[in-house]
């Protein structure tokens, strides 16, 4: 059990290290299966954004020497899912969790990819003045 455990260890952080590789995959992986770009493409985003989450809290942990956003980013994630319940509630009279599900993997894809190049700049640019 733990010889498994280390090697999913090790595949969530490779995949978190290039989380367009896991991209990548699960979109072919989903697209062979279904023929369906659409889904493939959701799927994807909602998969990936698991590994952006780690790489950004990661990348953010090197670069400035806290860990505070990897808790930053989940009281935002945690915040925005009762934001989106409170607002199903008000319109449709109930919550629909994988709604809410999906809508902050899609959201939380595209703030995490953006967070993901601006960090990679940022060290890239760190990296160049302190050799």
């Amino acid at each position: 059990m733990s010889a498994l455990f280390g090697w999913l260890q090790q595949l969530y952080t490779f995949l978190a290290v290039v989380p367009f590789v896991a991209f990548f995959i699960v979109w072919v992986a989903v697209y062979y299966y279904t023929k369906d770009k659409r889904k493939a493409t959701h799927l994807s985003m909602d998969i990936t954004t698991l590994f952006l989450i780690g790489s950004v809290a990661f990348m953010s942990q090197n670069l400035f020497d806290s860990g505070m956003l990897l808790w930053t980013i989940v009281l935002l994630f945690l915040v925005a899912a009762g934001l989106l319940g409170n607002m199903q509630t008000r319109l449709k009279g109930k919550v629909d969790l994988i709604k809410i599900a999906r809508t902050l993997g899609r959201l939380g894809f595209v703030l995490l990819t953006a967070c993901y190049v601006l960090l990679l700049f940022i060290g890239i640019g760190k990296y160049m003045i302190n050799p």
